[in-house]
């Protein structure tokens, strides 16, 4: 199977640059620099896979010419991870159909309650995403790309990676069950969440996630949801060759 893989958004839930912060990388000149909140899609035959849908969806899909998705996958719950949810409308209207959303129990339960306006009998004035939640407790597929879901946790919220034959996707990890992985082994590409140098409560640090890159050994990985605290180039001349920063508009074409 053949996919290619979008990155919308590879920043942490501040985006880069931050509010009000000064410091080298917010003011950086480099492109790669300037981060949206996270967020990938995945392209097969013609069928566009979304994972996740944070703030700046709208403005990601313009920007990277996005006229089509045909489903929704959900890591977890957090605000900078469905808070866009609200412009899958407009891909209702190019689909003439409602948008499935796959994302386990738990995530889809805070989204009936976070845009409960969307699942409710009273109607608030102007359009509506229509949505069709599936729940997920194990391998999926969707259209014809299968999903193993990646159970991980993210400080005390567990969090759903996903693979798809040789590729992985896990944001938001701080720490990864034994069962997970095995199931990591073997894998050709890993888009992984690496926030910063420094430890954080509830995201793997640089130190962290090499060492954890000694275990499975991916052919080649990038880090996403990442802080002000790393520009580009400079993190990458301190990294392994097979190790590199995700950014926004890069695209992968793999064969999994």
């Amino acid at each position: 199977m053949n996919l290619e893989i979008l990155v919308l958004g590879s920043g942490t839930s501040h985006g880069v640059p931050m509010i009000g912060c000064g410091c080298s990388v917010c003011g950086s000149s480099d492109p790669r620099d300037k981060r949206n909140r996270p967020s990938i899609l995945v392209s097969s035959d013609g069928c566009n896979i979304l994972i996740d849908t944070p703030p700046e969806l709208r403005l990601s899909c313009l920007r990277f010419g996005v006229d089509h998705i045909e489903s929704v996958v959900f890591t977890h719950h957090h605000a900078d991870h469905i808070m866009g949810l609200d412009d899958i409308r407009r891909f209702n209207a190019l689909k003439d159909g409602p948008m499935s959303c796959y994302g386990t129990a738990l995530t889809l339960d805070e989204i009936k309650q976070t845009f409960r306006y969307a699942f409710g009998s009273h109607h608030y004035g102007g359009g509506l995403p229509i949505l069709e939640l599936e729940e997920i407790s194990g391998p999926f597929c969707v259209e014809s790309v299968p999903f193993e879901p990646l159970p991980v946790m993210h400080g005390p919220t567990p969090v759903t990676g996903f693979r798809i034959g040789g590729f992985a996707y896990m944001t938001d990890v701080k720490s990864i069950p034994d069962e997970t992985l095995d199931r990591l082994m073997g894998l050709d590409t890993l888009i992984l969440g690496v926030l910063r140098h420094r430890p954080h409560p509830t995201h793997l640090s640089v130190p962290e996630a090499l060492e954890l890159l000694q275990r499975i050994r991916p052919r080649q990985t990038f880090f996403t949801h990442v802080a002000h605290d790393m520009g580009h180039r400079e993190t990458e001349a301190g990294l392994p060759p097979s190790v590199r920063l995700a950014y926004d508009g890069m695209r992968l074409e793999l064969d999994v």
